[in-house]
């Protein structure tokens, strides 16, 4: 059966039982592919992050409830509900879940229901769509052909600089979320672990109608947005690392003193220098430095 709704047709046909993922528009309603619809109408089941915004989303695109059951899916109940959703799958019923924005399980409690549908042997499948890791890659001018997908950043403390640093040499261009409100302090924080000079892109409000993409260095980056909190859902993009990061005194010192528990000091101090990209002399001289103090504390 072909229906027509206000943005154009959709099919309802008898879905095999399983999981549906159903990735949303991030911003334009119309962004919506026609399978994705044709899943929302036909599904025994709807599962939904947010259930308002998929009920919207439904009706501005025709697609008819027809008293099936909407269940909120979400981080918060996800534990309790899953048994629940993979249950229905079981006895024989199609379950579409629909992500509140973007790409199911991509920062995305739906995560956790595919792992298990597919650890149980059943049926999962995806209708792709709008992601705003890659339209922000696309708009950000920056290469494209090996990306890492990092996430959110932790809050604050220790573990922020431990994931930061552990960013610093990656060889692919990073897609980052983050909240407006911490946006200026991520800038200033990757130019300083990153490098001041590093490209990169500020996207915000993909495919909305105040949509912005700012480009530049971190350094030019960070005094843009010091001190200010941008509205909207925020996607940083930074360039791939182009070549070995600077340590700082106390990482040299560590890594040429563990060197030299296994090496020659010579020897040490090369592969040291090969692995930050530093003047071997410079990094010899340094090794000798720490080799004489050894000798004097004995």
């Amino acid at each position: 059966m072909t229906q027509t709704g206000t943005a154009g047709p959709f099919r309802t046909e008898a879905l095999a039982p399983g999981i549906y993922f159903v990735a949303t528009p991030i911003g334009t309603a119309r962004d919506i592919t026609l399978r994705a619809l044709d899943i929302l109408a036909s599904a025994d089941v709807i599962a939904a992050e947010d259930t308002r915004t998929t009920r919207h989303l439904m009706e501005l695109h025709g697609v008819p409830l027809r008293g099936r059951p909407m269940i909120a899916y979400h981080d918060h109940n996800g534990a309790a509900q899953r048994p629940k959703l993979l249950r229905l799958v079981e006895e024989g019923q199609s379950v579409a879940y629909a992500s509140e924005a973007g790409t199911p399980l991509v920062a995305d409690p739906g995560f956790q229901l595919g792992r298990e549908a597919t650890a149980r042997g059943l049926n999962v499948t995806c209708a792709p769509g709008p992601s705003a890791v890659l339209v922000a890659l696309t708009l950000s001018g920056l290469p494209s052909d090996r990306f890492l997908f990092a996430g959110f950043p932790p809050a604050g403390g220790g573990a922020r600089r431990t994931w930061l640093q552990g960013l610093a040499g990656v060889e692919a261009t990073l897609v980052i979320f983050e909240s407006p409100k911490r946006v200026s302090r991520l800038l200033g924080e990757m130019a300083d672990t990153l490098g001041q000079e590093r490209q990169a892109a500020v996207c915000r409000e993909l495919t909305k109608r105040f949509e912005e993409v700012v480009r530049g260095s971190l350094s030019d980056l960070a005094r843009r947005f010091d001190g200010t909190a941008p509205k909207g859902e925020i996607v940083v993009v930074i360039d791939r690392a182009g070549g070995p990061i600077a340590p700082g005194p106390e990482e040299l010192e560590t890594a040429i003193r563990a060197a030299m528990e296994r090496l020659p000091t010579k020897a040490a101090a090369s592969e040291v220098a090969t692995q930050f990209g530093l003047k071997r002399r410079d990094v010899y001289q340094a090794a000798l430095g720490f080799r004489m103090e050894g000798d004097e504390e004995e």
